[in-house]
């Protein structure tokens, strides 16, 4: 694996954010990133990826930094930075990248039509699993998939922090308090 891996946190929308990035791109995005949640994520990280993370050394975090900025200032609907996929593999792999490619700003997806787009129809629950396990959430949009009959479904993130990014692209409304 990669000798380096370098992270940050960084504020948002939704609460500080620990970016992790290695040499081939963005590996890890964690919310909650307060004192505990970051010291276990980067201990996880250091485990799964063989290498000792390091904060931020060359920059190599600047442009997901920059781009996660203008994301929750509304400027920006599509990420454009190069991705790690090292932290998911097979079917969960097959999935994420199918929503980080064909499921765009302002849409969202049940997990059935999710698992129908990656020829596994009846997947709905796998589908469901890949997002809980997303290494990448908000770049790789799991914030997208809900139920089929209108309901959010699970976060990671949480709920409300589900809500909040789903308000920020416009499919819910803004909360009114």
């Amino acid at each position: 694996m990669d000798s380096t891996v370098e992270w940050a946190v960084v504020d948002s929308g939704i609460g500080p954010l620990l970016l992790a990035a290695t040499d081939r791109g963005l590996v890890s995005v964690v919310f909650h990133a307060r004192e505990a949640v970051r010291a276990r994520a980067l201990e996880r990280l250091a485990g799964q990826l063989g290498a000792e993370p390091a904060e931020c050394a060359t920059g190599r975090l600047d442009e997901p930094i920059r781009q996660l900025a203008e994301y929750f200032s509304g400027g920006r609907r599509e990420f454009r930075t190069p991705l790690d996929w090292a932290l998911t593999t097979g079917f969960n792999r097959q999935v994420l990248r199918e929503l980080a490619e064909g499921v765009p700003y302002g849409a969202v997806v049940g997990y059935g039509e999710l698992a129908r787009r990656v020829g596994q129809p009846g997947a709905a629950q796998a589908v469901g699993a890949a997002m809980g396990a997303n290494p990448l959430p908000v770049v790789v949009p799991c914030h997208r998939v809900v139920e089929s009959d209108g309901g959010l479904g699970g976060f990671g993130g949480g709920l409300e922090t589900k809500r909040t990014l789903l308000a920020l692209e416009g499919v819910l409304p803004q909360p009114l308090f």
